[in-house]
């Protein structure tokens, strides 16, 4: 119908034209030089009448021609908006079927077919770049329910919302797909190239998006509360498909959901189990200090075989599962932040053992050698703290001495100088821990106020063994001596390593062949047998 009226349409364009030029072919005959004669018999009005009708013929003619263009331009212009709107409904349409193939209507997220196709890019990229993704599986609990019983209108603005949630809960590189009416996928990338800290990123996007999803959300002045249980597949580029990664995680999902509302769960059986045992860790961990804590006491020997000290060692006790190998919960205090507190324990524990012993004329010598960690060390007010503790202990700080490593000293060279000095004005003491396994610069060892070098045991474990490490070990007691430090060597086992030690100028040790770390009732039996070792 739009071409035939456009056809009407130019036919009486071209007639209207043909009518005007006829009406003005009349109106000539009219203005012919009889009919002008006959009008004016003077014959200089007829000349003047004879130009004015030249004149009206150019107007006419003018006007007829402008008109004809304006008509022109009119269609053609109407023709192109025309086929401008044809286009632009094209693309719309194409647009629309785009977004229904690839775009879930309700939540406008990838859909499955979206889903896969990004998935499969990730694996790809997975390969190129050697680092770990995820798929969690999501699964709203409680949907069908609430559906049924607030309907459906309800139902999908809580849809809605959750999805601008999860959304809004990852990277703007992942995927966030709707699979099911009350299901989701996430697709999250370059977590990392390590598999638990992979597990671990995992984990906390899971816990995020539960976080979020357990706001209160208000639907049409009803507040509706969600919960969701995950799913989680790990992946590589070198392994796994896009079939079986979703399959992987949809199974996880039903294991956690049935294990109740709000759950995760890896697929991989060893790699949930470890993240079960960090999460159980780090929940007693919070409530073991200080009563399932103890400090055992390695005692340090000079030359003679006189007990100088000790250095403290932290133990936990748990009422459940026994003794706790400080490599199981040292690392994740650290990164939890717990350290810090657990740190502070250590020293005012420490200080009040020293100041007791102080009493006791054949205690009053004893030093104790503290570990400091890298959060501790780093902290602002870290020498106000530690200056705190021995003032309120009453500790003699020239019996405190604290244990650094060497990647905690080699950063920020200034300002672990100043806290050292600070401390060290005070009279307590330095010792660099693990020397030799770290990357310190002999110009960044000698601007530290160090009181001792402490050999590490992975050198005196071989050092009667293997000359690589004999060699380390000389050297390191060599260096001591002209930078005027004493020398401790830990992880003596054997009479031999001993030997070797002394034999080369190291005149203080550590190990089990002295003794091992013990509760503190052991270390003073130690001391009150007045014990010595050859």
């Amino acid at each position: 119908m739009g071409e035939q009226d456009s056809m009407l349409d130019a036919k009486a364009g071209v007639l209207r034209v043909v009518l005007a030029y006829a009406a003005f072919a009349a109106l000539w005959i009219l203005l012919s030089d009889e009919a002008l004669g006959f009008l004016f018999r003077d014959p200089d009005l007829i000349v003047k009448a004879s130009q004015a009708k030249g004149w009206v013929f150019v107007a006419i003619t003018a006007v007829l021609l402008y008109g004809l263009l304006i008509r022109l331009v009119g269609r053609l212009d109407q023709s192109l908006r025309r086929e401008l709107a044809s286009e632009t409904e094209r693309r719309h349409a194409e647009e629309q079927v785009h977004n229904l193939s690839f775009y879930d209507s309700l939540t406008s997220l990838p859909n499955r077919r979206l889903l896969f196709d990004r998935l499969g890019q990730s694996l790809l990229g997975g390969r190129r770049s050697d680092t770990r993704g995820a798929v969690l599986f999501i699964d709203l609990d409680g949907f069908r329910a609430l559906n049924d019983t607030r309907g459906h209108e309800v139902g999908d603005r809580m849809l809605v919302e959750i999805a601008r949630r999860i959304a809004a809960s990852v990277h703007r590189e992942d995927t966030v797909a709707r699979v099911g009416s009350d299901e989701f996928v996430v697709v999250a990338n370059g977590l990392s190239p390590e598999r638990d800290a992979a597990a671990v990123a995992a984990r906390e996007i899971a816990e995020r998006i539960q976080a979020v999803v357990r706001q209160p959300l208000d639907v049409d002045g009803q507040e509706v509360l969600g919960s969701v249980s995950v799913g989680i597949s790990m992946f590589s580029g070198a392994e796994g498909t896009v079939d079986e990664l979703l399959k992987q995680a949809d199974a996880s999902m039903f294991e956690a959901r049935s294990r109740g509302r709000g759950g995760i769960h890896f697929f991989d059986v060893a790699m949930q189990a470890a993240l079960e045992e960090r999460v159980r860790l780090e929940g007693w961990l919070s409530k073991a200090l200080p009563d399932q804590l103890r400090l055992y006491y390695q005692m340090q020997v000079d030359c003679s075989g006189t007990i100088q000290g000790a250095e403290v060692l932290i133990r936990w006790l748990h009422p459940e599962r026994g003794m706790i190998p400080p490599c199981d919960f040292i690392p994740l205090a650290e990164e939890t932040g717990m350290i810090l507190p657990i740190g502070r324990w250590v020293l005012e524990t420490a200080c009040r053992q020293l100041k007791a012993w102080e009493a006791v004329p054949a205690t009053r010598h004893l030093r104790l050698s503290v570990n400091v960690s890298a959060r501790q060390f780093r902290q602002d007010d870290f020498v106000r703290e530690v200056l705190d503790v021995v003032e309120q202990t009453g500790a003699d700080p020239a019996n405190l001495k604290l244990e650094l490593t060497e990647s905690m000293v080699v950063e920020n060279i200034d300002q672990v100088v100043d806290k050292m000095a600070r401390l060290k004005a005070m009279g307590i003491q330095f010792s660099l821990d693990d020397f030799g396994t770290g990357f310190s610069s002999l110009s960044c060892l000698r601007r530290l106020p160090l009181d001792q070098l402490k050999i590490d045991q992975s050198f005196v474990r071989d050092v009667t063994e293997n000359a690589n490490d004999a060699a380390i070990v000389r050297t390191i007691i060599a260096l001591g001596q002209s930078l005027g430090l004493e020398v401790i060597a830990e992880g003596v086992e054997t009479a031999e390593q001993r030997n070797f030690l002394a034999v080369h100028g190291c005149s203080n040790y550590q190990g089990y062949h002295f003794s091992r770390p013990v509760p503190l009732e052991e270390f003073e039996l130690q001391l009150g047998q007045g014990r010595r070792h050859p």
